[in-house]
């Protein structure tokens, strides 16, 4: 009888030892599973943090930024002495990106025409009375230049902005909504009138200029 008693309770020992094993091995998988969840999503934060810091980066390379003021010219559009054309002076933010300047339009002595390229670069004008989302620009590179369109790090560019149209050596409104011009006479700009000039790049933050006509039309006005 003792023996059997004995067999016994080595075999309530045995299960015992398996249960525990059993509890252990759950808890080593629990805590497998846990850390690589734990892991995942620090890989998983990290790589977020990382694109985050290059899109930044991105972002500020790629920005264009004014150099100086703007000039706004002056010209007849029917019966009305008005703001014709805008020009500016724009430089890349950061080194190590190119612009792409290729312009819609291109301008000599006595015609403005469309240049039949295609523009990444889009310029909106603003004010009060209408919104031109893709005006008419040219470009013309001062200064140091490789002979194309990009404007490099070391390069300006100069911008201008026609808010008339320019034909035979004259200035008029637009037609309609689907030109980039102003479309009235008593919609162009007038003493102490007020604009924007937003410039989208094909990358980067958008570029944004308000400026406020002076108290007198002149040929050539500089407005800070």
């Amino acid at each position: 009888m003792l023996r059997i008693i004995m067999i016994m309770h080595r075999n309530e020992r045995g299960i015992t030892g398996l249960e525990t094993a059993i509890i252990l091995i759950a808890f080593v998988v629990v805590a497998s599973v846990f850390a690589y969840t734990v892991l995942s999503a620090g890989i998983f934060s990290s790589q977020k943090a990382k694109e985050a810091i290059y899109s930044g980066l991105d972002e500020a390379t790629s920005s264009m930024e004014p150099r100086g003021g703007m000039t706004a010219y002056s010209g007849t559009v029917g019966a009305t002495e008005t703001v014709v054309k805008l020009s500016f002076t724009v430089t890349t933010a950061l080194p190590g990106y190119a612009a792409d300047l290729t312009p819609p339009y291109t301008a000599s002595d006595t015609d403005l025409t469309a240049s039949g390229m295609e523009n990444v670069c889009l310029i909106s004008y603003i004010d009060d009375k209408q919104l031109i989302l893709d005006a008419a620009w040219t470009v013309d590179f001062i200064g140091k230049n490789n002979g194309d369109y990009l404007l490099d790090a070391d390069e300006q560019a100069v911008i201008t902005v026609w808010l008339a149209d320019y034909t035979a050596s004259s200035y008029t409104t637009g037609t309609d909504e689907t030109d980039p011009f102003i479309d009235a006479e008593a919609d162009m700009l007038k003493l102490y009138d007020t604009f924007t000039l937003e410039v989208r790049g094909e990358k980067g933050a958008v570029l944004c200029m308000e400026r406020t006509v002076p108290g007198r039309i002149d040929v050539v006005m500089n407005l800070n």
